[in-house]
């Protein structure tokens, strides 16, 4: 296990929870290294915590390594509760670190946030929906995932076309239905997202001239 050196003098469980709360990032990252190392279920609470609040990307990535490594059948639990927090980063976290276990019993839970206000948590959602979505249900979540064509900027866009892409043929059904928008926004997204769909190589672009293009062309094109 990774030395780590904390004012807690309790035994190695107590090091490491206090470790998780260090000032300095690699300290935290050693913490939370030495935590997944350890597999101690004991230690789930305080990494689904730290996961809410945690500043650094790579600390995160790092605690949601950890919870993976913990029993899905208290990691699982203690994360879908995480979903219902008023705190966006935790249900941002929490969704990632679902899709990573990738235990269908977070489906309900998980759907229930495709539309969430906050872009970052959307997102999260969408790529955990994927990734959990029962079999034969990858229709529904394709229409569902439809209604957010148009959202957002650039990043935001391609993150719905990534998600959609990853549903495979189901998700070609949806396009004919966005192409009647009177948005042009969603129709130009619709259409760059179902050309990256058919060709992944062609690569992916939403742009205002996109956009004017669908508008000129009319709902029907």
């Amino acid at each position: 296990m990774v030395a780590l050196y904390t004012t807690n003098p309790g035994g190695p469980t107590a090091r490491l929870v206090d470790a998780l709360a260090d000032a300095h990032p690699s300290n935290r990252l050693r913490a939370a290294l030495a935590a997944g190392t350890a597999r101690d279920s004991g230690l789930t609470e305080t990494l689904v915590a730290r996961c809410a609040v945690e500043p650094d990307f790579f600390v995160r990535d790092m605690l949601t390594w950890a919870l993976c490594r913990m029993p899905a059948e208290t990691t699982v639990p203690r994360l879908i509760e995480q979903l219902g927090s008023d705190v966006e980063q935790a249900r941002s976290q929490a969704l990632h670190t679902l899709s990573k276990i990738g235990d269908r019993r977070a489906w309900p839970a998980v759907s229930t946030l495709l539309h969430d206000p906050h872009d970052e948590v959307a997102r999260s959602a969408w790529r955990a929906a994927v990734a959990l979505v029962p079999p034969d249900g990858e229709g529904e979540l394709a229409a569902r995932l439809a209604t957010e064509l148009g959202r957002g900027d650039h990043p935001m866009q391609l993150s719905l076309s990534r998600a959609l892409v990853g549903l495979g043929e189901s998700v070609l059904p949806v396009f004919g239905a966005a192409a009647t928008s009177p948005d042009p926004w969603v129709r130009a997204h619709a259409e760059a997202t179902e050309r990256l769909c058919r060709d992944p190589d062609s690569g992916f672009t939403v742009s205002l001239e996109m956009a004017k293009r669908v508008a000129a062309a009319g709902p029907d094109m």
